[in-house]
């Protein structure tokens, strides 16, 4: 600790790093709340990749080829935040000086679409890395699809940085395996290895060699031993740019709260502020001569906004290279443009299969695996794969080939049994651009999965769940796969739509819905065992299933008695319940409900148009938690569900014993009835 300059650094560079230090300890004090240390650590590396390694244009940051960066450890937001606005994005003083306060751009940890030069919401940790491997996937194939000999027009790297808390998360480990296997030669990360948490010294609970791990997974690995050392972190930079085979990861040595006399590496750095008298003292040891907060020296600033003619030079050679290759190749250029608009190919749907009675009973995985390939014939930009369950899952796109080292244009991703960082991976390629993912696993297992499915709804991106074998209707495989209690959780998901369809016909649908759902990501729960096609000369035409619900027989006598409502698998039953209850001179109606999320989201009228509040008298009946129904059937309604786990047996015998029958149904909703 000193305040000299640091090695490898002149004067000016070194008081541009200060600033970012600076700046960084203000505002956490102002906030009175933040994580100040790892930016006051990793301001020389963020300073030399922003200014000398990372392809960005801060006037332009959607710029399609420019180098994705990803702060995972993304409680040290206030480093993110103090070089945007130092290298010249839209992120101006007084934003750093809101940080972390009601409708700020500058939340307490980094959020896409909230923050110019934010390319993905990070802070629960690990998620960065997987959403870093996820960009390199997208960067690898669309270099692939697009670039011709002479024409390069996709070729940018992403860079990431993780903190010890990021590479102790399981997701970190399951993405960077995949990475490694995959040999993403593009993908480059930092390892912040400060050696604090916030309960203390890593070495509390974590002995890991990480560097040696990376090494196993086929990572280049390189060592910097003093973060400060600006010579050092700038050859890493080089080497790893150089490293086309492998993904590369460069473990820096730094000093959580670097410069502070009393709070350098210690856990008081990492979750709180300074306080006033310490950063004074900090300041001082910097060698720092201005005493009003926030203050950007002119000079410091003048170095920094060379990013802007930087990045315009850079933006401007490759619009060149996106001239000269639209003339060259103007199919494959308007093709990259509508998939950055993110719109769908004229007659995407034209080869949708139209299911009928003759298929007899289909499992909604079969007629999923159908539709998915009709759908990837006309869509190119539908990739994705399973967590080693395509087969079940019924999710192989025919004739595409696997995602590897050797064949970048294939659209299979063989993720392997990572549920976790499957996910991650998926929200960074659609994060990207130019891509719709999906990604396959059974149902209950998308447990495994779920905070990255809450991040993809956080940020509203077009990611699609394939999620099959929902429900005790799976049978012997018992308890430990029936998910009794997950079709809930996920509708908990704020922004998430959940869709249950109720037959192969619905399944049409519900891909045509999540195809055209793009504000969010959509779950599609589908079932393992065969389900009845409902023959649609006597039921309703499955396109209602775009609402959420709708009326899918209605009595013939007059208004309902009483409104039966299912999902999935357990329509056909309510069916057949309604079939006696007609025998017994009740009017019933039958409403598919395959997504509450779509239904709650419709218009009141059209609402009430299929649950009219005359009709208080309401019964549902869905193979899991009924508590996500109780809003639907009123005070006066029922539900029947399952309220215990499941068991190992054939279908047919779980659902006669747990009461999930056409028969008890129509009882249930006579003795509603009082008969």
């Amino acid at each position: 600790m000193s305040s000299t300059v640091l090695p490898g650094a002149t004067r000016l560079d070194t008081l541009c790093i200060d600033t970012v230090r600076t700046l960084a300890m203000d505002a956490v004090q102002r906030a009175d709340s933040g994580h100040p240390g790892t930016p006051m650590a990793l301001a020389p590396l963020a300073y030399l990749l922003y200014t000398r390694h990372l392809r960005h244009h801060p006037g332009d940051p959607a710029w399609f080829d420019r180098d994705r960066f990803v702060l995972s450890a993304g409680h040290a937001s206030m480093l993110l935040y103090s070089v945007l606005h130092l290298a010249g994005y839209d992120v101006g003083l007084d934003d750093i000086k809101d940080f972390r306060q009601w409708e700020s751009r500058t939340p307490g940890h980094p959020e896409f679409g909230e923050t110019p030069g934010v390319e993905t919401t990070t802070g629960p940790l690990g998620q960065g890395v997987g959403n870093a491997v996820g960009f390199a996937i997208a960067e690898a194939h669309l270099a692939a699809t697009f670039n011709r000999p002479g024409h390069t027009i996709v070729d940018h790297r992403t860079w990431f940085i993780a903190s010890d808390g990021d590479l102790m998360e399981g997701v970190s480990h399951e993405a960077a395996s995949l990475a490694g296997h995959l040999k993403l030669g593009k993908l480059i990360g930092f390892y912040d290895d400060n050696r604090i948490t916030i309960e203390g010294e890593t070495d509390l609970a974590y002995s890991d060699d990480a560097a040696t791990r990376f090494e196993a997974y086929g990572w280049h690995v390189q060592h910097v031993d003093d973060g400060n050392d600006l010579d050092a972190l700038d050859a890493a930079m080089q080497a790893a740019l150089e490293e086309s085979e492998r993904p590369s990861l460069i473990v820096v040595r730094t000093h959580i709260a670097w410069g502070s006399p009393n709070k350098q590496d210690t856990a008081d750095a990492h979750g709180a502020p300074l306080g006033e008298d310490e950063i004074a003292l900090t300041k001082e040891n910097l060698g720092w001569t201005w005493d009003e907060p926030f203050t950007v020296p002119s000079e410091a600033l003048a170095h920094w906004r060379t990013c802007l003619d930087r990045g315009e030079t850079l933006r401007r050679a490759w619009a060149e290279r996106w001239a000269a290759y639209r003339a060259a190749h103007p199919a494959d250029a308007a093709d990259l443009e509508r998939r950055i608009r993110r719109d769908l190919p004229e007659g995407w749907d034209a080869d949708l299969p139209k299911f009928t009675a003759e298929n007899g009973k289909t499992a909604t995985r079969s007629a999923s695996g159908k539709v998915l390939n009709a759908i990837a014939r006309r869509v190119p930009e539908l990739m994705g794969g399973s967590a080693d369950l395509a087969p079940s899952t019924k999710t192989l796109i025919d004739g595409s080939g696997d995602f590897s080292a050797t064949n970048r244009t294939a659209r299979n991703l063989r993720f392997g049994i990572r549920e976790h960082g499957m996910a991650a991976a998926l929200n960074g390629i659609a994060l990207h651009g130019g891509l719709i993912p999906f990604g396959a696993t059974f149902l209950i297992f998308s447990d495994y999965a779920r905070p990255s499915i809450r991040l993809a709804a956080l940020m509203k991106r077009h990611v699609l769940y394939v999620f099959t074998h929902d429900s005790i209707g799976l049978g012997e495989d018992g308890p430990t796969h029936q998910p009794i209690e997950t079709l809930a959780a996920l509708r908990a998901i704020p922004g998430l739509t959940v869709i249950r369809p109720a037959d192969a016909a619905e399944t049409v649908e519900a891909w045509r819905t999540a195809m055209l759902q793009r504000s969010g990501p959509v779950a599609l729960a589908l079932t393992r065992q065969n389900v009845p096609f409902l023959d649609r000369t006597r039921y309703a035409p499955p396109t209602g299933l775009a609402r959420g619900a709708y009326i899918l027989r209605d009595s013939d006598d007059g208004p309902p008695q009483i409104i039966l409502l299912a999902s999935g698998s357990e329509v056909h039953i309510a069916a057949d319940a309604q079939v006696r209850l007609e025998s017994e001179g009740v009017r019933a109606r039958l409403v598919s409900v395959p997504s509450l999320e779509l239904f709650a989201a419709q218009p009141r009228e059209y609402r009430e148009q299929v649950l009219p509040s005359a009709s208080s008298l309401r019964i549902a009946i869905e193979a899991g938690v009924p508590m996500p129904w109780y809003r639907w059937v009123g005070d006066h309604g029922d539900v029947m569900g399952i309220e215990r786990f499941g068991a190992s047996a054939p279908y047919q015998r779980i659902y006669e014993e747990f009461g999930l029958t056409a028969d008890a149904m129509a009882a249930r909703a006579l003795a509603m009835l009082g008969r």
